[in-house]
């Protein structure tokens, strides 16, 4: 069994990597394989904790911190990890390279992005310059944009992260138990995934941040992106129920 676990994937060749390419693997799994899709994960569902008393305790910053802090260190490890490889041989990238040449382009991008998404607003933020008005608070044309793009570059950089580590460790003939472990922990995230999901755990940053009142303009649209739950709209829904049960209890029908 050990022999098998550590032998290399395809037995027709061999496992030799320096210590160079080893460590830019290392970073790269680190950075890509684990920290980034748990910052991820902590910023679906961990707006609203478990046991916080929403909505009078609002604006909890904890997924906030977890997701930059995560993010920061992942563009960290991704550039120097290819440090450790560079000058590059860019007439023989392989699927491999231009995977991760193309990943690190997706991570200025959200660097840019995450730079210039704009101002908070908001009532918080009448002790700072006196004004409500603010690129999240207004839901602002900019903002719809930035979240759009953020949302859609940052799942899609999950997929090609793993994707490029995946051609990374076949490139390099990883032994079987590389091959397990990171298998194994990718199914489990899959699974934690689908459990906070179904537990209803991805909340509207919005509603998080300043609750459920229809005076704050970003409650006056729509439910924001797949799966996504607006609490304060069950709760108004569920008073609508209630309503309706009362009308037909005293024999009026509910107006449509």
């Amino acid at each position: 069994m050990w022999e098998w676990l550590l032998s290399p994937i395809d037995a027709t060749r061999a496992h030799e990597v320096g210590a160079y390419i080893s460590w830019h693997g290392r970073l790269m799994v680190l950075a890509w394989g684990v920290l980034a899709p748990m910052a991820v994960l902590i910023a679906r569902y961990f707006k609203i904790l478990p046991g916080q008393d929403w909505p009078k305790q609002r604006d909890s910053q904890v997924w906030w911190r977890s997701h930059w802090i995560g993010q920061s260190v992942v563009v960290a490890l991704s550039f120097g990890a290819l440090a450790l490889v560079m000058p590059a041989n860019f007439t023989n990238l392989g699927w491999h390279g231009i995977m991760g040449y193309g990943l690190l382009m997706i991570v200025i991008i959200q660097v840019l992005l995450g730079v210039f998404r704009g101002s908070k607003g908001g009532p918080t933020a009448l002790d700072k310059d006196g004004t409500t008005h603010g690129h999240h608070y207004d839901m602002t044309p900019w903002r719809l944009m930035f979240e759009a793009v953020h949302k859609t570059l940052g799942y899609g950089a999950l997929a090609l992260g793993m994707a490029t580590i995946l051609f990374g460790m076949w490139k390099a003939n990883a032994p079987v138990w590389m091959w397990l472990v990171i298998g194994s922990w990718w199914i489990a995230l899959i699974a934690l995934f689908m459990l906070l999901q179904k537990r209803g755990m991805a909340v509207d940053t919005y509603q998080a941040i300043w609750g459920h009142d229809p005076a704050h303009p970003g409650n006056q649209r729509p439910p924001p992106g797949w799966g996504v739950r607006r609490p304060g709209d069950k709760q108004e829904e569920v008073t609508d129920v209630r309503s309706d049960r009362g009308d037909r209890v005293r024999g009026h029908r509910p107006q449509l």
